[in-house]
């Protein structure tokens, strides 16, 4: 089943009963809304006077709910998730933390590699040569030793939003449309955190990252292949409604429908939140020996 997305953007009183979420609004007239803890998947929390109570926060984070909190600017900053997901979760964190370096690079090798034909294809359904990429993609070796994923990345954020914008240049901190790709990245990376969890593997051990300031190292590397399809999102974004300083309601309803959106894995359509649990099952597989190859998503 699809898990819901819920965002909070004004102020209400969120508490639960018999296992559902029950929101108030400080308007006594507004009827009460209910839903059941069980279909609910991830929260934003996106308002200085939302309430919480401790009981509802309990309530989620076991049934895996990713929840969100952002900061003043209404950018989401940061994450809790539950630290029980699985019911083998001691035999999992210890393949994990036992699999080889040999290993590690390897799964990283396939993670750049269906990062960079994502790319490739992205541009290419925008009419833009991206030849150079599926070479580089194919020859990208073990652990990406010769950066083939900054390689790609010089030449892609060229030329990703070049109809519409000159000498774009990527950076958390850049001008539009990276204000987009910032918040829609941030719902990746809680999808992919959330995915992790519910496969038994903790995400603060990367295959790759290893910022001993980062919490969720292995989510910022199994996103990778899966960062393209947000892209597309912002670019869709982009066209429909030009340029955006601040991003709305509205705008935010788009990017919060990056759950749900049909991607294709293992060559079966499937919602992103779906398919980020195939990857993170088939990871599992990959530090347990049962198989070496990852299930990535593309566009094909």
């Amino acid at each position: 089943m699809i898990k819901r997305t819920l965002y909070f953007g004004n102020e209400a009183y969120l508490s639960t009963q018999k296992e559902q979420l029950l929101i108030r609004f400080p308007d006594r007239d507004k009827e009460v809304i209910k839903l059941p803890i069980e279909d609910i998947g991830i929260v934003v929390a996106d308002h200085y006077r939302l309430t919480f109570t401790q009981s509802l926060v309990s309530k989620l984070l076991a049934s895996n709910v990713a929840f969100i909190t952002c900061n003043a600017s209404h950018h989401p900053t940061g994450m809790m998730l539950n630290l029980d997901g699985n019911n083998i979760q001691s035999e999992r964190f210890r393949v994990q933390i036992d699999a080889s370096v040999p290993l590690k690079k390897n799964l990283w090798q396939q993670t750049i590699k269906s990062k960079i034909l994502n790319q490739a294809w992205l541009l290419e359904s925008m009419g833009i040569i991206s030849k150079k990429m599926k070479r580089w993609a194919n020859s990208v070796g073990s652990g990406d030793t010769d950066n083939y994923e900054g390689r790609a990345a010089v030449y892609y954020w060229k030329e990703i939003f070049s109809p519409h914008i000159e000498n774009f240049k990527r950076g958390q901190f850049g001008a539009f449309p990276n204000n987009l790709l910032n918040y829609g990245y941030a719902v990746l990376r809680a999808i992919i955190a959330r995915a992790l969890v519910g496969s038994g593997l903790l995400p603060t051990l990367g295959i790759h990252h290893h910022n001993k300031y980062n919490a969720y190292c292995l989510a910022d590397d199994i996103m990778e292949p899966y960062r393209p399809f947000v892209d597309r999102v912002a670019l869709n974004i982009l066209k429909k409604h030009g340029h955006i300083e601040d991003l709305d309601t509205d705008i935010k309803r788009e990017l919060l429908q990056i759950p749900v959106m049909d991607i294709t894995i293992n060559g079966k359509n499937s919602p992103l939140m779906l398919a980020a649990g195939h990857t993170t099952a088939s990871l599992y597989e990959c530090f347990a020996g049962n198989t070496r190859k990852i299930k990535y998503p593309s566009f094909q």
